[in-house]
């Protein structure tokens, strides 16, 4: 597996071997002893799947304050997102940047969002699958999120009137957002 950095501290791109043939293909999407080699999380208690249907469906921007930060690795197994995340950890030298990656079926690449990171993505095409493992449980206390069109962040979505959950269309924006994060409180 090659590990791509990012220009945001802690935040990498996978790239899995993949092996195929006329039948299909095999990748390995996790091994233990490859992730501890190369810096990697490897203490997940949860993994999640979420399914949308349509293209133009955004999820996020969101993340859990500390204590139940989460770590996550993210991958597509069906279909493709812009996956976005944003850096809430103050004193980080690219505090409030964010950064756009590419995730889909076809390129395999699985997505590193450290704690202290928002995260979100929308999706490119119908019926997307997204797995993601976490390294915490999911805290309903804890929840929180951005609004996703937030003018100081200024993401480049690739729609501009998304489809959204609810509860998505009520975050805050980022001057409003509770966040307890700190370079020195989460570990990259």
């Amino acid at each position: 597996m090659e590990v791509i950095e990012s220009t945001l501290n802690g935040v990498k791109l996978l790239q899995p071997k993949v092996f195929g043939d006329q039948r299909g293909f095999f990748l390995e999407s996790f091994n233990e002893k490859m992730f501890n080699q190369n810096g990697l999380p490897v203490g997940y208690l949860q993994d999640n799947h979420s399914l949308s249907e349509e293209a133009g469906i955004l999820r996020g921007l969101h993340y859990q304050l500390e204590p139940r930060s989460q770590l996550k690795v993210v991958r597509v197994i069906t279909g493709g997102i812009y996956d976005v995340v944003v850096d809430l950890r103050k004193g980080s030298p690219t505090y409030k940047e964010w950064k756009g990656f590419i995730l889909s079926e076809f390129n395999h690449r699985m997505l590193v969002v450290p704690k202290g990171f928002a995260h979100g993505f929308c999706t490119l095409t119908t019926h997307t699958n997204v797995c993601y493992k976490v390294d915490e449980y999911y805290s309903p206390e804890h929840d929180r999120g951005i609004m996703w069109n937030d003018p100081e962040l200024n993401i480049d979505w690739p729609v501009s009137d998304p489809i959204l959950s609810a509860k998505d269309q009520q975050h805050p924006l980022l001057k409003d957002a509770e966040i307890n994060f700190t370079m020195e409180s989460v570990h990259v």
